[in-house]
């Protein structure tokens, strides 16, 4: 196994060529659903594969977080990107102490690697960097990806951005 190297992408850097071998696959049984004030896990099958169009609409936002002066960060095994995460520059909440962790994905045969891991961790130092007291994440409400989030110390949201939420009404707010 390489060596991973994370870096810093700038704009021009970001293109459909990048995510040529990018797989974002993800076969979900269960999801959780919120209902009032509590969580519960519901049948909700289905597989996640990103085509043509997903990835010209991701660049087309990854140049956009970095336009607006957030951050975009690859992981890389030699020379094929295998994880990446963006940061929005835009604060917000009450006390303007969140920026949103915009996007996290490791590709589907680099899963279970700890590069995830690497990435969140990353992305906390990135937020810091940009004077965020937390992050927001608007989190697929699939069981993997919340256990994921749960084993990185998220926790619900305590206020919840309705745009975002506008967008995502299924995703869980962290």
């Amino acid at each position: 196994m390489d060596k991973i190297i994370y870096k810093k992408l700038k704009e021009e850097e970001i293109n459909e060529e990048l995510f040529s071998k990018f797989n974002r696959y993800q076969e979900v049984k269960r999801c959780w659903r919120k209902h009032g004030d509590k969580w519960e896990l519901e049948d909700v099958p289905f597989i996640e594969q990103w085509g043509k169009e997903e990835y010209k609409f991701l660049v087309k936002c990854l140049k956009n977080t970095i336009r607006t002066n957030g951050v975009v960060i690859g992981a890389f095994d030699r020379e094929s990107l295998i994880g990446f995460f963006s940061i929005e520059s835009e604060f917000f909440g009450a006390h303007k102490e969140y920026v949103q962790l915009s996007s996290i994905h490791v590709s589907y045969k680099s899963r279970g690697r700890g590069i995830g891991k690497e990435l969140f961790i990353i992305a906390i130092q990135e937020a810091k960097l940009l004077g965020a007291k937390k992050l927001y994440i608007s989190a697929h409400s699939s069981e993997e990806s919340q256990a994921f989030y749960k084993v990185m110390g998220c926790v619900e949201a305590e206020e919840y951005n309705e745009k975002i939420v506008s967008k995502e009404p299924y995703d869980c707010q962290l």
